[in-house]
């Protein structure tokens, strides 16, 4: 059976809160992708070291690399490469493209795997009633390419990607999401392993979770904002118990 839109979903609770008083809004918990759901370091890591090279540029050390990770593209260049211009800031992000394409295609790049707990906490949440949602620096395509990979596509109600949203921090991907689940600002939580996740959490005024397994430190996550950090995926249920 296919899975109830947002505007739907809506509509059920609403009813539910009639009857039963449980549910009175909907409840959005916004998961980003990259160090949150999935591990995706050794291919971003891979496909940036090929674009530099490609253009004949030292490539970044993979810490560094991993710093930028949830930002769209260009943006994330630019961090790494900041004394170069927005065109090769282009340039490289296309090339980026490029070699991530190139290297799955001859199979050296392996699929990203699912966190320890995620797919199971993922499930609780949803049958708790929660809508869920992503915000990614990813593109559509490849946040498609992962949720189906793990068989979580009908899990979701909102899909936010870099492809029609300004780079996090800027709140626009949450904001959107708020509005397609039919949520509010109040009962949304944004949950993420990056500063960026939990600026935009903050911009958007939802409640910022940060996830110590990603690849920001947990000082990071509270000095941009986060409420709390969970170890482990199973803590993140007891951490939005209170929306």
């Amino acid at each position: 059976m296919p899975r109830p839109s947002a505007r739907s979903v809506g509509a059920s609770a609403g009813a539910g809160a009639r009857k039963s008083d449980r549910v009175r809004v909907n409840r959005l918990a916004i998961f980003d992708c990259d160090g949150t759901l999935v591990d995706s370091q050794a291919s971003i890591c891979l496909a940036m070291e090929h674009c530099f090279a490609g253009q004949k540029l030292e490539p970044p050390g993979r810490e560094a690399i991993r710093r930028i990770v949830g930002l769209s593209l260009v943006e994330a260049i630019g961090r790494l490469l900041p004394e170069a211009d927005d065109a090769l800031h282009r340039a490289l992000a296309e090339d980026y493209k490029r070699a991530y394409f190139t290297l799955r295609t001859e199979g050296k790049i392996e699929d990203e795997p699912l966190y320890d707990g995620i797919a199971e906490t993922i499930a609780a949440l949803d049958d708790a009633g929660w809508l869920l949602g992503v915000a990614t620096g990813k593109s559509d395509r490849g946040l498609l390419r992962v949720l189906e990979q793990h068989g979580l596509r009908q899990r979701f109600v909102t899909l936010q990607t870099a492809d029609r949203h300004p780079s996090k921090p800027h709140p626009s991907m949450i904001e959107a999401a708020i509005a397609e689940a039919g949520a509010a600002p109040e009962t949304t939580a944004m949950i993420g392993d990056t500063s960026f996740d939990m600026a935009m959490a903050c911009a958007a005024g939802v409640h910022a979770v940060g996830v110590a397994w990603g690849y920001h430190t947990r000082h990071d996550l509270l000095q941009a904002g986060a409420a709390h950090v969970a170890d482990h995926a199973r803590a993140l249920a007891p951490h939005l118990e209170g929306l």
